[in-house]
């Protein structure tokens, strides 16, 4: 395992640029009068700096502003465990599969030669922050991502779940036809001891084509407090039978229809566990699995673009301080296009209209050719540059958006590889337009599996974390919607009445600085005054 921030003392002081990337996999410390390390705590006083700003007379006053926070972060990880509903779709037996290739280092043979496990595509694996500037050579500092706080490693992770097909995983992943010949055969016998549990399964609320793949569910279509019972046996029975610290459960199963908000029914708190009571027929399965999970206070993210979160099921997870986190995994297509529309708008250039056209042929375009899903779909994919749209005041007046438009059909041939297709259309200088089209081919599980690791990590760092302003007796944990997921997320959720950040690159600055402070680090600064002041 790549040692964890704090757990050492590294000296990059003096090293050449080669030097500096050997030793990145090294520990730190922060030598502050504001942080403290103890053998079970990092504790940070830290100086957080905004702005605020107000109208008055027709004209904005900007007041810089400055709170003192403490932050405390538990070091001891503990044992992890992930369960994952749609454990055997092609989500959750490549995130198996991959974990299990890790770690054991396994190496394959493909068509273009040797590979060797990896987590290319996690932020958290994969990625680096800079963690300052050399004293001598004024060269940038960069470490891993996972370094900058003490957090679980993928390799360690205990996989279970559910699923409505009583496919063993090593079956499902054949099904799922992602994976290497090679690579399969490495894993196939560990992963056919590999059963999913039975799941819930409510017809109205997925595809009609899914059907078939229904013959692996607990009894009873209308029972939903026994199924929420049932489900949070199943989660304490995972937990005790593998010795676990915690769990982390991850929604990787069909999309499902949009559930409708109704008064009395799943608006309040009260009333969403009344209607599970009552076994009311507009509680989606996936809004059972949260409740079930708010009450086991096991964190609960939702990989699919549905409204699982209700009103209803916010109130509750708040009031149980409970973590949720949705909605729907951004990996290829949307990724692409919440840091091109960031970029575009951000140079002065003015979208006009945005096409984005897909076809996928997995179970996923499957379930989504029913129209019901896709508008699930729609609604989670084009909501993702509003939030940039409306930053910028000169190019968009009152009123004013790009058209946008979602198209997604289902082609079985091309099965996992999923093909993207999009049209930016922009008015620049003078009248003058600008086109720029883009065709990206998304193996959509390879890039998807990364961000459920992700997901999981960042998940479990941030119940280790607590908060309090300055001066207060009482520690505090985190809103229980964890908005820092957002980098992952299409349709990031955030507190209600609080703004929703689309753009990606304040997505992840969001999250590497929240782990900073966490240390007493500066924000990311890409001033550089030191080489510019002469």
């Amino acid at each position: 395992m790549a040692p964890h921030a704090n757990d050492s003392n590294g000296d990059a002081t003096g090293m050449s640029i080669n030097e500096l990337r050997n030793k990145s996999g090294s520990g730190f410390t922060v030598q502050s009068p504001n942080v403290s390390y103890t053998d079970s705590d990092i504790t940070s006083n830290y100086t957080y700096r905004k702005t605020d700003v107000s109208f008055e007379d027709g004209k904005y006053s900007a007041s810089p502003k400055e709170t003192q926070y403490d932050f405390k972060t538990e070091r001891k990880v503990g044992k992890v465990g992930l369960m994952m509903v749609g454990w055997g779709g092609n989500n959750g037996s490549t995130v198996t599969a991959g974990i299990i290739a890790n770690r054991r280092k396994l190496e394959w043979e493909t068509r273009e030669g040797p590979r060797a496990a990896n987590y290319y595509g996690s932020i958290v694996m994969s990625s680096t922050v800079k963690l300052g500037t050399d004293t001598k050579t004024g060269q940038d500092v960069n470490i891993p991502l996972q370094n900058l706080l003490p957090m679980a490693h993928p390799d360690d992770l205990v996989i279970g779940g559910w699923d409505i097909s009583s496919m063993d995983i090593a079956a499902s992943m054949d099904r799922a036809k992602v994976l290497e010949p090679g690579l399969k055969s490495l894993v196939r016998k560990e992963m056919s001891g590999m059963k999913p549990l039975p799941s819930i399964y409510y017809p109205d609320f997925i595809a009609s084509n899914q059907e078939d793949r229904a013959d692996n569910v607990v009894s009873g279509s209308k029972a939903r407090m026994e199924h929420v019972e049932h489900l949070r046996k199943d989660i304490r029975d995972f937990k005790q039978a593998n010795g676990l610290d915690k769990v982390i459960v991850m929604w990787t199963a069909n999309t499902e229809r949009y559930a409708d908000i109704v008064p009395g029914v799943n608006d309040t708190a009260d009333n969403l566990m009344n209607s599970i009571k009552n076994g009311h027929a507009e509680v989606a399965p996936s809004t059972v699995f949260a409740v079930a999970c708010i009450l086991e206070n096991a964190p609960f993210i939702n990989g699919s673009p549905q409204n699982t979160f209700v009103p209803g099921c916010v109130q509750l997870a708040e009031k149980h301080n409970a973590f949720i986190g949705g909605d729907d995994f951004k990996s290829g297509q949307t990724k692409m296009k919440s840091a091109l529309v960031d970029f575009m708008i951000n140079a002065g250039i003015k979208l006009t209209s945005i096409a984005s056209y897909n076809h996928l042929g997995n179970n996923d375009g499957k379930n989504l050719s029913s129209q019901k899903q896709f508008r699930s779909k729609e609604i989670s994919k084009s909501n993702v540059v509003d939030d940039m749209v409306y930053a910028n005041n000169v190019l968009y007046k009152e009123d004013e958006h790009p058209d946008h438009t979602v198209v997604i059909k289902y082609m079985p041939a091309v099965g996992d590889n999923k093909r993207a297709l999009d049209e930016y259309y922009a008015e620049i200088f003078l009248g003058g337009h600008q086109t720029i089209s883009l065709f990206n081919v998304c193996e959509d599980s390879l890039l998807a599996s990364p961000l459920i690791i992700d997901l999981v990590l960042i998940a479990e760092l941030f119940t280790r974390i607590q908060w309090r302003q300055h001066g207060e007796q009482d520690w505090k944990g985190f809103h229980s919607i964890l908005s820092v997921l957002s980098y992952m997320l299409k349709a990031p959720m955030t507190p209600p009445g609080t703004p929703v950040v689309n753009a990606l690159a304040k997505q992840r600055s969001c999250l590497v600085n929240i782990m900073k402070a966490c240390v007493g680090l500066e924000p990311e600064n890409d001033m550089t005054l030191e080489h510019k002041l002469f």
